[in-house]
């Protein structure tokens, strides 16, 4: 205990502290990480869907088996997390536009494919996997 002159007559109280902003700190930090988990969560449900399509899973496939990319890549050909673009079924039709990142032990590149769809199933216009180091590789011509 320090000793403290008292107080002049008149003067008002010492202010005292209040733990109103440690709660408040703490209601803000969970917005902020309940935000991050919806968004995180989000990106995992889009991601998944595009990566459960059958135009990324065929697009995939002839990457991976494809002469051309194992050369260029190594072998086995693997996907990244990340992917862009879109899908849209809707009935019989519908169509898609879809990037993503691919590696092997080489390197690493990225694939395109653009397709259509219609009763008969998916139809490529263009499919391609990139290297980061060589030209790209036209997956709808025969090696």
């Amino acid at each position: 205990m320090t000793n403290m002159p008292p107080p002049a007559p008149g003067a008002p109280p010492p202010a005292q502290k209040s733990g109103c902003w440690k709660w408040g700190a703490l209601g803000c930090l969970g917005v902020i990480v309940l935000g991050a988990i919806g968004i995180a969560a989000l990106v995992v449900i889009v991601f998944g869907a595009i990566k459960s399509s059958d135009v990324y899973k065929q697009a995939l496939a002839r990457a991976q088996n494809d002469p051309r990319v194992i050369a260029t890549l190594g072998s086995p050909v693997t996907a990244g997390f990340f992917v862009s673009g879109n899908v849209h079924v809707t009935g019989a039709g519908g169509d898609a536009d879809v990037t993503f990142p691919i590696r092997g032990p080489k390197g690493k590149g990225t694939v395109r494919a653009v397709a259509t769809r219609d009763t008969s199933g998916w139809h490529y216009t263009e499919l391609t996997a990139a290297p980061e180091n060589g030209s790209p590789i036209n997956l709808l011509e025969s090696p």
